[in-house]
Formats: structure tokens, C-alpha cells, sequence
């Protein structure tokens, strides 16, 4: 006999003694949390490990069960949410439970109720610190969101609790138009206007089939709820039920409709930006892009620079075409650009496999399907899933398991297709689709015990439970895949993307006249849909804008980027370096650039890096853009254009390098002002690969009161032998000596 199985005898041998005392009593829902590291070799997996241990608490105390005693029961086995289990137990197993090694801790199970979109939760948002109650929720501050539109009776646009005017500044209206009266904005949503000559104009006799600010796709009103939708009840088919809120639920709503069905054209993007800006909105959140083009041709640089000189802020999405490097189509340094990135919540499948094992899967399947003990199905002449009269001929009114192709849409579609009664999809790939099926997707771990279940037994069963939503997932946030990368096309030398906000699975409202969902052919409608994208990051970023705008107004729109950046978090919730989901490998800032939004630091920054409308012109010059171009951009002669510099005062640093370059070596020279509480002294702390040289100078800044400092800047590499496509990321940090303040600044040398 080994040591381990001495020690598990007399763990068994404990338990039997503990619970030789126990008296009978009423039982509870635990959730315990284990060591897994603390696991027995006997085991080869954690369930089975928390299996057995249950067991044996249910072994031991047979002697003393009667009838109305139920053994104890495992209810899941966490993978990713936790490391631990759920169980029902009694008091005195839990008692003897605790003297299991590797038992960390356990608590009664508790009713949830769910506050969503929780993504304001997950950024650490809340009614009592930081920068909600700071900024009264955004109050007054105007959004503007360029989009699809607005359906209007959605709830996330009541107006209760808004203050009865709006600002004085306020000079747009609610425009009338097809279903559309000026009785449906209110104190909320208090602007709502439509562009559509350019549609009109590219196509002679069109028939604009919604011709008003009403939206008909749903993107514009999921973006404009998630950047400042009032208090509202929400969830989807029963994922993620409870209150919805925008990031800064007190600000107004402006709506700009620019996307139609029957097209969404340069004019009239270029007309709703400009028309926000006459309007008088102080924010602006701009979910689409145009990809390959200058500056000089893209309306959202055209537009946003002239926001940005009224000091309007701008946030716009980064584009979802990653995970390829160079791939975002909204460069624009004098706009915000917001990468894509997953939260703590997933949406579940549960399956009970007729032995009694739990597998928790993801899942959207938006019905409460009964299936209950149907037979499952492993055969590897059907497991690719690729062919429904397949599937019917062989697995009809079964569960069939799809091995992991990489195509679990097409598998989904052909499962759809065939008389199978649904399916487990296995993939270890981040799952973005929506189920047409009922089905569940787990991951290639997971799959190992269920395949060997289903293929030991003839007459397998499974039971699938859908519509569970779990909160706490490990290792969050972390990059979407599909998030366009940096560095960008039209300027190199600015490092973009600038920060990262949650995109993934976002819960939001939607018009319920569209399709949220499909079972089959059978299109489902919702009030609220869940969608993942850039698109869906931007108003993220937009809203939490709007708060520092409210609670800091005296900042100008570079002032209030410089703060979100600077304080980002490169963490997860595991106080990991945050994943990057294409390559499943630490985000560099290329991804997610400085990291993941973090208001509330945000409001306290201690140093920003400023900037002025002159110096993004110095910068066009610098990269080659001509008078005339740049003067399309501007529209001004009256900046300088003997001013040229390539060095843009940015909270960012990148070094781009050819090969077999004669030199290697970049300097910067920043300017950074003291917003902090008074005067203060700052000690630089940089981190870089042993590859790459970075010298500061002065290493230490005093500052009086809103004092400007420079500092400067020198990047030296000598590239590793044979690796000429080597890059080296890492940051340099400005630490205030009293430990108030960190400002953080990603740097990133890129040899091409």
C-alpha cells in the first residue's frame, strides 16, 4: 500500500469516526472551495476527487441514515468559476468535510439577484466610492451616438430620476419621421435625429424602408443603453435576468441615426458627426469604422477632430478583425480607440450524464428545453457533425457529440438541420455563436470523461438544463480573439489600440421586432440581446468618458484619455498578466493597449499627458500627410506647419525599427501636469526585456501644485541574433513616493 493511500484510509477512517456522532439533521446547498493543488495521485481528475470525498461521507454515515436522510450530493464540479464543487449536505458532513485536506473553505448557498449588464459591476463601479457618486452618474453630460438608431420605448430609456431640464448648452431636437414622434424622446433620451441623403443619393429611387430615427437593426440602440441606459429590467430568454444600467445611467441621450438597411455611406456619417457637434453634445460613441483609408478620406477622423478641438470627446471602436496584427480601422490619435475584451460572466449549459456526472458547458440556447435522459451518442463516423442526412439517418431524436473540427458554427447549422434532438459541441475555442439547436459546448478536457461515458455504454443518457448564468469566471477579462490589433496603418508612431473595455456577451437593449434569437427557422424576439464586438466596447468607454467629464469638467478630451489609460489594469481577476484570446498568450498592448478601463482610478490619475489641437497637426506633418491634407482634416490654414513632430505627447510610448536598421534607438520627450492634491514628487520605474535599453531623464520629477514637468526618453535596442521579427513590450511607470498614484505607460519596440 503507498503513503497516499495510508493517508486516504485514514482520512475514510476519520470521517467514519466524525460522523459515527452525527445526529440527524436538515440539509443545506454548500458551496466549498478545495486546493486543488492538494488533489490525491489516486485521483485523475477533480470531479472524481470530489466525488470520492463525497462518497465517503456518504458510506460512512449509511449506518445511520433512514429514510427521510438523503445521502449527500454533487450538485457541480467548477472548472473555471472556481476551484471547488457544490454539494448537499448536513451539518455534521460538513463538519467532517472540514477536516478533508485540501478543504478551504465553504458557505450556505444564497439567492441571487442579478444586477446586468454587470459590466458596470465587474468595472468596479458602485453607489458608494469613486467616480459614480463623484460624478452624480453622469448627470447632464450629453451623449452622442452615431449608429442605427433608437427604438425609444425600450425601458432602458425611461427618464425616471432624470432631472426635469436639460443643459442650456442643449440646441438639438427630436426629429419626426416614419413611426417616430417627437413625444417619444423625454428627459433621457433628448435628441433623435436621421441621416439618409447619401443612401438616397447612391441609390435614385430607393424606398427608405424605415425613414426616421428609429432603429430596425438593433446595433444602435444595444450601444446607446450600454453607454447610459436608465435603471431597466432585463435579461435574454433568461441569461443574465436583473437590472440593467448604462456605465453612466444619469447622462443624456442623443441619437444620430447614420446606418440603414439599405446601406450606411461616408456623407452620412460626416452629417451626423457634424450635427452632434451643433447639438452641443459633450461625448461622442462611434461603433463603426472605415478600414484602409487616410485620415484625410475618413469621416470619423474628419469628424472627431473637430469635436476634439471643441472639446468633445470621442470614442471609437477598434474594429473586429483580429487577431492579425494591424487590422484596426480607427487609428485616429485624437480619438479614443477601444479594443474588445471578455468579463466574469458566463452564460451555461449544465449536463447530467446518466452516471451522475455534471459537466458545465456554455451554452445561449434560448429555450427550457425538456431533455431529460436522452440517449447519447458518440460515433466517429458521424462525431465530425458535417453532414445533417448523416446525423438524421444515424443519431434522430439523439444527442449526438461533435468532435472539435474548428467549425462548431457549420456543426451547429448541420445539427440544426438533421432529426438529432441536439447536441455537445466540444471545442476548445471561445464560443461566440448562437445555438439554433439545443446544444452545449465544453471544452477538450472536459470531453475526455463524456466520450469514454458514451462509448462504454450502450444505453447512455444525458440530461441538458440550459438558461444558467454564473458569475466569477477566472481569468477575466482577457482579449477578444476578433479585436483588431495595432499598431496602426496610418500612423505607426502613435501606439493604438489605447485601452481595452468590456465586448464580449454583452447584455444591452434591443428592438423587438428583430430577431435576438432562432430556434430552428423560428426567429425569436427579445426587449434585450447579447452581442460581442469592438462595437460594444466603445460605449463601454464612452460612458465611463461621460462620468469623468461630469466629475472632472475643466479636462480637456486628451486629459481625460491620458487618465483612462494611465490607470488601466494589465491584471485579471486572477491578478494574472490579462490573456490574449487569439493566441491564448499574454495581451500585449498591440491588443489591449494600456489595459483594461478602470474608472474609478481613472478619477484620480495624479499625472495626465495633454495635449492641443496644434500638436496633432504637428504630428500629420511629421508622418507625411501634405498641406492640403492636412487642411481637409482641420479645416484650417492657421496652424503652423513648420512645427512637424513625430513625437505626439502621449501616454503611450512605440519604437518601430526596419531591418538590418543602422540605428536602434528612439527617444521621446513627454510633458505631464500634476492633477493631483497638491504638490508631490514622482520616481520612474520601467520595465523592459533585457534587449531593449530605456534611460529616463531627470529619473525623478518634483512637482508644485498643477505643475507641468518634462521628461525624456531614450530607447536603445540591440535585436537577439537570427529573430528579426522580435518585439519587446513592457511600460514605464511614474510612482508617487507617497503611494497615492501609479501612472502606468505601455512600451512597446517593434522590430519589423
Amino acid at each position: 500500500m503507498t503513503s497516499m493511500a495510508v493517508k486516504l484510509l485514514v482520512h475514510l477512517c476519520l470521517l467514519t469516526s466524525l460522523l459515527a456522532m452525527a445526529m440527524p439533521t436538515d440539509r443545506s446547498t454548500y458551496i466549498i472551495n478545495m486546493d486543488r493543488t492538494a488533489m490525491p495521485m489516486a485521483f485523475t481528475d477533480h470531479h472524481r476527487w470530489y466525488s470520492s470525498t463525497l462518497q465517503s461521507l456518504s458510506t460512512s454515515n449509511s449506518a445511520k441514515q433512514d429514510a427521510s436522510e438523503a445521502a449527500p450530493r454533487l450538485i457541480y464540479a467548477y472548472e473555471n468559476v472556481m476551484h471547488g464543487f457544490s454539494a448537499v449536505l448536513s451539518g455534521e458532513e460538513l463538519k467532517a468535510l472540514k477536516q478533508v485536506p485540501g478543504f478551504l473553505s465553504a458557505h450556505e448557498e444564497k439567492q441571487a439577484t442579478m444586477d446586468t449588464t454587470h459590466t458596470h459591476e465587474f468595472l468596479s463601479l458602485n453607489t458608494v466610492t469613486g467616480l459614480w457618486p463623484a460624478s452624480k452618474y453622469g448627470e447632464d453630460v450629453i451623449i452622442g451616438v452615431i449608429d442605427s438608431g433608437v427604438w425609444p420605448e425600450s425601458g432602458s430609456f425611461n427618464d425616471k430620476g432624470m432631472p426635469e431640464l436639460a443643459p442650456k448648452r442643449w440646441k438639438g431636437k427630436c426629429e419626426p419621421g416614419q413611426e417616430f414622434n417627437t413625444s417619444l424622446c423625454n428627459r433621457k433620451l433628448i435628441g433623435a435625429r436621421y441621416f439618409n441623403k447619401g443612401v438616397q443619393a447612391a441609390n435614385p429611387g430607393i424606398n427608405i424602408s424605415m425613414n426616421s430615427a428609429r432603429d430596425t437593426f438593433g446595433h444602435g440602440t444595444h450601444c446607446a443603453s450600454t453607454a447610459a441606459g436608465n435603471y431597466a429590467s432585463a435579461d435574454y430568454f433568461g441569461y443574465a435576468s436583473g437590472v440593467a444600467r448604462g456605465i453612466a445611467p444619469r447622462s443624456r441621450l442623443a441619437v444620430y441615426k447614420v446606418n440603414w438597411q439599405e446601406g450606411s455611406y461616408e456623407s452620412d456619417v460626416l452629417a451626423g458627426l457634424d450635427q452632434a457637434i451643433e447639438d452641443g453634445v459633450d461625448i461622442i460613441s462611434v461603433s463603426l469604422g472605415f478600414s484602409g483609408t487616410d485620415f484625410y478620406e475618413d469621416p470619423i477622423a474628419i469628424g472627431s477632430f473637430s469635436a476634439m478641438e471643441k472639446g468633445i470627446f470621442v470614442s471609437i471602436s477598434a474594429g473586429n478583425r483580429g487577431p492579425d496584427r494591424s487590422t484596426l480601422h480607427n487609428g485616429t490619435p485624437w480619438a479614443l480607440t477601444v479594443a474588445a475584451g471578455s468579463i466574469d460572466r458566463k452564460f451555461s449549459g449544465t449536463l447530467t450524464l446518466g452516471n451522475g456526472q455534471t459537466i458545465i458547458g456554455t451554452t445561449l440556447f434560448p429555450e427550457n428545453a425538456l431533455l431529460v435522459n436522452v440517449q447519447l451518442i458518440y460515433n466517429e463516423t458521424i462525431s465530425a457533425c458535417n453532414s445533417s442526412s448523416l446525423l438524421t439517418s444515424e443519431a434522430e431524436g439523439m444527442i449526438v457529440v461533435c468532435d472539435d473540427t474548428g467549425s462548431t458554427y457549420y456543426q451547429n447549422y448541420y445539427v440544426t438541420e438533421s432529426k438529432a434532438a441536439g447536441a455537445v459541441f466540444i471545442s476548445d475555442e471561445i464560443h461566440n455563436f448562437d445555438n439554433t439547436c439545443p446544444g452545449v459546448v465544453i471544452n477538450s478536457k472536459q470531453a475526455v470523461n463524456l466520450i469514454k461515458y458514451a462509448k462504454n455504454n450502450l444505453e447512455a443518457t444525458v440530461t441538458m438544463k440550459f438558461r444558467q448564468t454564473f458569475i466569477g469566471t477566472e481569468r477575466a477579462p482577457a482579449v477578444a480573439s476578433s479585436s483588431s490589433r495595432g499598431p496602426s496603418q496610418n500612423i505607426p508612431g502613435v501606439l493604438k489600440p489605447d485601452i481595452m473595455a468590456p465586448g464580449t456577451k454583452i447584455l444591452a437593449a434591443w428592438v423587438p421586432n428583430m430577431a435576438a434569437a432562432i430556434i430552428g427557422y423560428t426567429p425569436l424576439g427579445s426587449d434585450y440581446n447579447i452581442l460581442s464586438g469592438t462595437s460594444m466596447a466603445c460605449p463601454h468607454a464612452a460612458g465611463v468618458a461621460a462620468l469623468l467629464k461630469s466629475a472632472r469638467p475643466g479636462w480637456s478630451p486628451a486629459a481625460i484619455r491620458s487618465a483612462m489609460m494611465t490607470t488601466a489594469s494589465v491584471f485579471d481577476n486572477t491578478l494574472k498578466p490579462i490573456q490574449d484570446n487569439g493566441f491564448f498568450s499574454d495581451a500585449s498592448p498591440l491588443a489591449m493597449g494600456a489595459g483594461q478601463v478602470d474608472p474609478n482610478k481613472a478619477l484620480e490619475p495624479g499625472l495626465v499627458y495633454d495635449v492641443n489641437p496644434q500638436d496633432y497637426v504637428s504630428l500629420l506633418y511629421a508622418s507625411g500627410y501634405t498641406s492640403k491634407q492636412v487642411r481637409i482634416i482641420t479645416r484650417s490654414k492657421l496652424y503652423d506647419s513648420s512645427k512637424a513632430s513625430s513625437d505626439l505627447n502621449y501616454p503611450a510610448f512605440i519604437a518601430t525599427f526596419e531591418p538590418n536598421s543602422t540605428s536602434y534607438s528612439r527617444m521621446f520627450v513627454r510633458t505631464v501636469t500634476n492633477v493631483g492634491d497638491g504638490p508631490a514628487s514622482y520616481k520612474v520605474k520601467v520595465t523592459m526585456p533585457e534587449w531593449v535599453s530605456v534611460v529616463v531623464q531627470p529619473d525623478v520629477l518634483v512637482f508644485k501644485k498643477h505643475e507641468r514637468l518634462k521628461y525624456k526618453v531614450t530607447v536603445k535596442a540591440t535585436p537577439p541574433k537570427g529573430d528579426a521579427g522580435a518585439d519587446a513590450f513592457g511600460a514605464l511607470v511614474w510612482v508617487d513616493e507617497k503611494g497615492k498614484y501609479t501612472v502606468r505607460s505601455p512600451l512597446a519596440v517593434l522590430l519589423l
